[in-house]
C-alpha cells in the first residue's frame, strides 16, 4: 500500500482518488478550499441555486465507468440522468432558429433540412462523416492512453480527411482549421457559425483550431448531453461521497505551498501551517502557475498550453414566472456580427468584449433550482478574454458586459427585464479564484495536430512520483476529459510506465 496525496479536490482528482484508493492505496486529499468539486461550484441565494461550472454532462459513460470500477454501482443509482430534448436550439443572427435533436445524426440532418433549406443536412452529416473520421483516429491516443512519448505524431499529422477539389488544371486548398472547413464544406454562414460555436464554446479559435476540431460537435451529436437533475453540482457531490465510501481523507482549507523532493523524486508535501505530509507519490491537479509555486524546478515537459486561453462571463439570472413549456433546456445565441467577436477574443483581447456576443442560455425543467414552481432560474454564459490578455473590467464594466448578455438574452427570453428578480455576475476573475488558474483562464480538451499547441502536459512529469491530474493535464478540459485524466493518472501509479490505458 502507498501512500498517495492529492492536491485539489476537482472532478479529475477526485476521480483519481477514488480509483487509488480502491487499488488499496492510502489517499489523502488536500484542498484550499472548505468544498470540493474545482470549477464545478454552486452559488445559493434566496432558495435559488445555480451551477457556477459545466451545465451539461457530455460523454457520461466516462463517469458511468468511475463507478462500475470503484465499486460496481450504476452511476443512474447515485445521480438522476436526464436525457436532454432537444440537444440544443441554435439562433443565427438572421433569426433563424433549428432545434437539435439528441444524439440522433439522422435527427439532425431532417432539422438542418427543414430550418436552412434542402442540402443544408447533407453537407452537415458529410462533415461530421469525416469527423468521425478524425474521431477514430483519435479517440485511444487523445483520450483512453497515456501520452505518447513521440507526441510530436499525433502534433504533426491532421487526422480530418482531406477533401480536395479541383479547379481547372489545379488542385485547390483542403482544409487545415476548422473555419476552412466551413468555408470549404460547409457555404451556408448559419451551418458555419453552428460549427465553430462549438469551437468558442471551448474558447478556441476556430481560426487557427485544427480541422480536428470537427470532432467536438460530432462528440455531442453521438452521445448527446445530459443533465443531472439538482444541477451538474450533483455529480461532484457523488465522487465526493463515492472518495468518502472508499476511505478516501478529504482536508479541507489546507493550501499547499510545496512539493518535498527527497533522493530526487517527490516526497510528500508541506502546507501554509508549516505541516509535512510524507508520500510515496503526489498526484496534483492544480493550475500551471500554481504548480510552478510549488516545485523547485520545472516539472511540465515540453508540451502543453500555458497561456492565451479565454474564460468565462456567467451572468445567474432569478426570474420570477415559472419557465414555459417545451423551452429549450439550452439556447446559443449566435453573434450579430461574428469576425469582430472572434477578434475582440483573440486577435485584439477587449475584455468588454463585442457589443452582442455568442450568448449560451441555460434554462432547466428542474424545480429544485428555485424556491417555488412559479419562478425560474437561468444562467447565461459567453466567451470572454482571460483578465491577464485584456486587462481588468472594473465593476461598471462587469455590469456593463452583464447588461449586454441581458440584451442578447432576450431574443430567447422576451420580456426578460420585467421578470428579474436579481441578478450575480461571475467574472474571470471569480474563475480564478475557483480554479487557481492565472487570470481565469479555461482549459480546452485536447485536440490533434496545429503543432502540438493543444495537446496538454503528460500526466507523468520530470520529478518522478509526481503525476498530473485535471484539466491543464492529458487529455485537457472538459467534465468527460477530467474524469479520463483521473483514470490515466490512477493507471500510471498503479500499473507503472508500462500501463497503456483501458481497454
Amino acid at each position: 500500500m502507498a501512500r498517495i496525496t492529492v492536491i485539489g479536490a476537482g472532478m479529475g482528482a477526485m476521480a483519481a482518488a477514488a480509483r487509488l484508493a480502491v487499488a488499496g492505496h492510502r489517499v489523502v486529499v488536500f484542498e484550499r478550499a472548505d468544498t470540493y468539486g474545482g470549477a464545478l461550484g454552486r452559488f445559493a441565494r434566496d432558495g435559488f441555486t445555480f451551477d457556477t461550472g459545466p451545465g451539461l454532462l457530455p460523454v457520461p459513460a466516462v463517469y458511468r465507468d468511475l463507478f462500475i470500477k470503484t465499486g460496481k454501482q450504476p452511476l443512474e443509482d447515485v445521480v438522476e440522468l436526464v436525457q436532454v430534448e432537444p440537444a440544443v436550439c441554435h439562433v443565427f443572427a438572421d433569426g433563424t432558429e433549428v432545434r437539435l435533436p439528441n444524439a440522433s445524426r439522422a435527427g439532425a440532418v431532417a432539422a438542418l433540412d427543414t430550418a436552412l433549406g434542402a442540402g443544408a443536412g447533407e453537407r452537415w452529416g458529410s462533415v461530421m462523416n469525416r469527423a468521425r473520421e478524425a474521431w477514430d483516429r483519435t479517440r485511444r491516443p487523445l483520450l483512453e492512453e497515456p501520452l505518447w512519448p513521440n507526441w510530436q505524431v499525433l502534433a504533426e499529422r491532421e487526422p480530418y480527411p482531406a477533401v480536395p477539389r479541383r479547379r481547372m488544371l489545379r488542385r485547390s486548398r483542403t482544409a487545415t482549421t476548422l473555419a476552412e472547413v466551413g468555408e470549404l464544406e460547409l457555404g451556408d454562414p448559419r451551418l458555419v457559425a453552428l460549427l465553430e460555436s462549438h469551437a468558442l464554446a471551448h474558447g478556441l479559435d476556430p481560426r487557427t483550431a485544427p480541422a480536428s476540431a470537427a470532432v467536438l460537435p460530432y462528440m455531442e451529436q453521438s452521445f448527446g448531453a445530459w443533465y443531472i437533475r439538482g444541477g451538474i453540482r450533483e455529480l461532484a457531490r457523488a465522487v465526493y461521497e463515492r472518495c468518502l465510501a472508499r476511505g478516501v481523507e478529504f482536508r479541507f482549507g489546507s493550501e499547499v505551498t510545496r512539493i518535498v523532493e527527497k533522493d530526487g523524486r517527490a516526497a510528500g508535501v508541506e502546507s501554509a501551517d508549516g505541516t509535512v505530509e510524507e508520500a510515496d507519490f503526489v498526484v496534483a491537479g492544480v493550475a500551471p502557475g500554481v504548480l510552478d509555486s510549488l516545485t523547485a524546478r520545472p516539472v511540465w515537459g515540453d508540451v502543453g498550453p500555458r497561456s492565451g486561453l479565454p474564460s468565462r462571463f456567467t451572468v445567474l439570472l432569478a426570474l420570477r414566472g415559472g419557465r414555459p413549456a417545451h423551452t429549450p433546456h439550452r439556447t446559443v445565441l449566435h453573434a450579430a456580427d461574428r469576425a469582430d467577436e472572434l477578434n475582440r477574443l483573440f486577435t485584439a483581447p477587449d475584455p468588454g468584449g463585442c457589443a452582442a456576443p455568442t450568448v449560451t442560455v441555460l434554462r432547466p425543467d428542474d424545480p429544485g433550482p428555485t424556491p417555488e414552481a412559479d419562478h425560474e432560474a437561468v444562467t447565461l454564459t459567453a466567451t470572454v478574454p482571460a483578465y491577464g490578455r485584456a486587462g481588468q473590467l472594473d465593476p461598471q464594466g462587469a455590469e456593463t458586459v452583464a447588461d449586454r448578455l441581458l440584451t442578447v438574452a432576450e431574443r430567447a427570453l422576451p420580456g426578460l427585464r420585467e421578470r428579474l428578480l436579481w441578478r450575480e455576475i461571475r467574472t474571470p476573475a471569480d474563475v480564478a479564484r475557483a480554479t487557481g488558474a492565472d487570470d481565469g483562464a479555461v482549459p480546452a480538451p485536447a485536440l490533434a495536430a496545429a503543432a502540438g499547441r493543444l495537446l496538454h502536459p503528460a500526466n507523468t512529469t520530470e520529478l518522478p512520483g509526481l503525476h498530473l491530474v485535471g484539466g491543464w493535464s492529458h487529455p485537457g478540459g472538459g467534465l468527460p476529459h477530467a474524469g479520463m485524466s483521473g483514470a490515466l493518472t490512477a493507471g500510471l501509479i498503479v500499473e507503472g510506465p508500462e500501463f497503456r490505458g483501458s481497454r
